[in-house]
């Protein structure tokens, strides 16, 4: 008679607490997924720009790389932006950073990658949709005067 409480409690406790683990586990897999595309998607751009950026490659190269990621994750397509920056001063003609950042669509979890280029690196303003079949990134080696440039965006 005395245990009865206990075991409706346990009857009750068990799966609430069940659910609220999942749910964990849920988001973090998600998370860790979303984090895996965007730092995948960061280096596929990285590697445009070197690959384009080489004195040997002509002026007006245009690349297009399907960076090889899932179309959804845990059933969510993701959106992806990026935005370029310089590190220090624009006069200085020094490196620049472009932040990658993925979002998952109905949950809204985000990711953020940043990824250094050149100060020859110029960004499109694209959003990347992975749920999208041709869904890629796109590199041109632009040449203004004498001045030879790599234009970077996400693609379709």
């Amino acid at each position: 008679m005395i245990m009865i409480p206990a075991l409706i409690l346990q009857i009750f406790l068990f799966p609430i607490a069940a659910s609220v683990l999942m749910n964990i586990w849920v988001d973090s897999r998600r998370t860790l997924a979303l984090q895996d595309a965007t730092s995948h998607l960061g280096s596929a751009i990285q590697q445009l720009y070197l690959s384009l950026n080489h004195p040997t490659i002509p002026v007006n190269t245009i690349i297009r790389n399907s960076p090889g990621l899932p179309l959804f994750i845990d059933n969510n397509y993701y959106e992806g932006k990026a935005t370029l920056r310089p590190i220090l001063e624009p006069a200085l003609n020094s490196s620049k950073i472009l932040e990658v950042t993925l979002k998952l669509g109905t949950v809204g979890t985000t990711s953020t990658t940043s990824v250094i280029l050149g100060s020859n690196a110029l960004w499109q303003e694209s959003t990347f949709k992975s749920n999208s079949p041709t869904a890629c990134v796109i590199a041109q080696k632009l040449q203004n005067g004498t001045i030879i440039s790599i234009s970077l965006r996400f693609g379709e």
